[in-house]
C-alpha cells in the first residue's frame, strides 16, 4: 500500500500545463517502494478515496508566474466548505471532502511550478523544464521526511 501519493494536473496539450503530469510521470519512473504516482487532468471527488489510505500527498500543478521562476511550495489544510463542484482546481477542496466523507485527510502540499506557455503544443518551455528539476527534488525531500 502507498504511504505517499504524488498528483501530478494539467493539460499536457496545452505546453507548461502539462507540467503536473509530467512530474508524475517522473516521479512514477523512480519506482519507490509506497509512493504511488497519479497523472490527471483536473482534480476530482473519486481522489478522496485514495487520499484517505495515503500518510502524504503531494499536488503538483502549473502556475503562471510572469515575475518568477522558482517553484512554490504549500503546506495545505481542508477548506471549510465541502460544497461539491463536477471537477476541482483547488487541492484544499479535495482534502475537505476527504476529511468529510473519512474523517480523516494526510498531510499535503502543493507544489506549484512555474510555467510561461499555455497554447496549445505538447513542448515545455526552458522555464517550465527548470522548474520541473525544482520540483523533483522538493518532492523527493518530502517523500524521504515523510518516511
Amino acid at each position: 500500500m502507498a504511504k505517499s501519493l504524488i498528483i501530478g494536473y494539467g493539460n499536457s496539450l496545452r505546453s507548461d500545463d502539462g507540467i503536473g503530469v509530467r512530474v508524475a510521470e517522473i516521479v512514477a519512473d523512480w519506482h519507490l517502494p509506497a509512493v504511488r504516482s497519479l497523472c490527471l487532468h483536473q482534480l476530482t471527488p473519486e481522489l478522496a478515496a485514495d487520499l484517505a489510505e495515503v500518510d502524504l500527498a503531494i499536488f503538483v500543478d502549473a502556475g503562471e508566474t510572469p515575475d518568477t521562476d522558482t517553484v512554490k511550495l504549500h503546506s495545505l489544510k481542508p477548506l471549510d466548505s465541502t460544497e461539491l463542484r463536477s471537477h476541482f482546481s483547488d487541492p484544499r477542496a479535495i482534502l475537505s471532502l476527504t476529511q468529510a466523507i473519512y474523517g480523516k485527510c494526510p498531510p499535503a502540499w502543493w507544489v506549484i511550478v512555474p510555467g510561461v506557455d499555455f497554447q496549445l503544443g505538447d513542448r515545455l518551455s526552458p522555464v517550465a523544464q527548470e522548474g520541473i528539476s525544482q520540483a523533483l527534488i522538493h518532492i523527493k525531500n518530502l517523500i524521504y521526511d515523510n518516511n
